[in-house]
């Protein structure tokens, strides 16, 4: 019936109230290890900047074999077991700040262990995904996921912050801890049998060596996998790179109150909800080339303008329209992408290409945040928000092109309504 939801049944069910519970608690902690560091333990900015870096180049690293780990092992357990680390991991900070044991080192081995954790729970979440739903539904699958992380990333921060102010420091760091534990129990409850793992053959330390290297190879000696990884690692690292850049910008020369650079980026996010709502339909009307390429092309003309940012209603004014065209373009482009990297892997390579896919983004993103932070030091924010803007412009000549993208079909003509 036209206008009904489709159902993708109640093991996907599970699956994404698994995957939603987890993304709320993330973004109710959202910059809690920061402020930790700063309230709590009186911190300098050395420090807390070494926090963050440590946090995600280490975790990165340290993720680098677990996708062939994850490869070859049932994956509910796996992404079970990495739910249970991150909970352990995370609770253990209200835990030392109760007892008056919370230091800095603490901090940051549990940046380090979440961080890696994170990476062999998405390879492991992505692989089961595909098992799990069928090939057409691939599309509704991602669309719903990228709904609730952009519903969470609106809700979230913003109660994170009052919870703060109620509750203490530490109080946004139990709930992302609980909400690990409901996930793990979520992932349980999906029930019936997993698809089996791929089978290793031959000898297995060669093999173990050959592994470490399966995922880049496929992306790299794909046709539109590769120029797709060079462009989103760019474009995330670049609009990764602006994040705290223009932070410093409203918070520090022109004035703006944190409720104000908060509410900026929260209404904003409206538009993740809009764009991963279209994302099926344009698909549906244009054909997946087309979507993956426009949207993928348009959100690289947003950035540039938050570098005109000024003080008042009219920089608030500006903040929230290029955020709101940014998130949208994202909103749709983000299911689309996910779908066809799914579609265009073997089931027997799927967790070691998204680990794979995953380093190299959190490594172009430490990268790049810290060279922005370089010419920021430099320049001063606003030319190094420009900078980023117009490198992100090039982006979209790395988006695979239709003469030489293999798998990524043509705009089909209109089909009747299923109503």
């Amino acid at each position: 019936m036209a206008g009904r939801r489709r159902s993708l049944g109640r093991q996907f069910g599970w699956l994404w109230a698994a995957y939603g519970v987890s993304t709320v608690g993330t973004m109710l902690a959202f910059d809690a290890f920061p402020l930790i560091a700063i309230l709590v333990l009186h911190a300098g900015p050395a420090a807390v900047s070494a926090l963050a870096a440590a946090g995600l180049a280490v975790g990165t690293v340290l993720a680098v074999p677990l996708g062939p780990w994850v490869e070859f092992r049932p994956k509910r357990p796996v992404m079970v077991a990495m739910d249970l680390i991150r909970f352990a991991a995370v609770l253990s900070i209200p835990v030392a700040f109760a007892l008056g044991l919370l230091g800095f080192v603490q901090l940051v081995v549990v940046s380090v262990v979440v961080g890696a954790a994170d990476i062999a729970f998405r390879a492991a979440g992505g692989a089961h995904l595909k098992a799990l739903v069928a090939p057409e539904d691939l599309l509704v699958a991602n669309g719903r996921f990228e709904s609730t992380a952009w519903t969470a990333t609106m809700i979230g921060p913003p109660l994170g912050g009052f919870a703060i102010g109620a509750f203490g420091p530490v109080a946004t760091v139990t709930a992302d801890a609980i909400s690990y534990l409901l996930s793990a129990l979520g992932i349980r409850a999906i029930g019936g049998k997993e698809a089996p793992p791929p089978v290793r053959t031959g000898t297995s330390a060669r093999l173990r060596r050959a592994d470490l290297l399966e995922g880049w190879r496929h992306i790299l000696t794909h046709p539109s996998l590769r120029p797709l990884l060079f462009n989103t690692i760019l474009v995330n690292g670049l609009i990764m790179t602006t994040a705290p850049l223009l932070a410093t910008l409203m918070l520090g020369s022109l004035g703006f109150a944190p409720w104000q650079y908060g509410l900026a980026f929260g209404a904003s996010c409206i538009g993740g909800l809009i764009g991963s709502r279209l994302a099926r339909r344009l698909v549906a009307r244009f054909g997946q080339r087309r979507i993956l390429l426009f949207s993928g092309a348009l959100r690289a003309c947003w950035v540039p303008w938050l570098a005109f940012t000024g003080p008042g209603v009219g920089g608030l004014v500006l903040v929230a329209t290029v955020e709101l065209g940014l998130i949208t373009c994202c909103g749709i482009f983000n299911p689309v992408f996910a779908t066809y990297r799914l579609e265009q892997t073997d089931t027997d390579r799927v967790a070691r290409t998204l680990s794979a896919w995953t380093v190299a983004s959190k490594a172009a993103i430490a990268t790049l945040t810290a060279l922005g932070g370089v010419l920021a030091g430099l320049t001063g924010p606003r030319t190094a928000i420009f900078v980023a803007g117009v490198l992100i412009l090039a982006t979209p000549l790395l988006l695979p092109r239709a003469a030489r993208t293999p798998g990524i079909e043509p705009a089909p003509a209109p089909a009747p309504s299923a109503g």
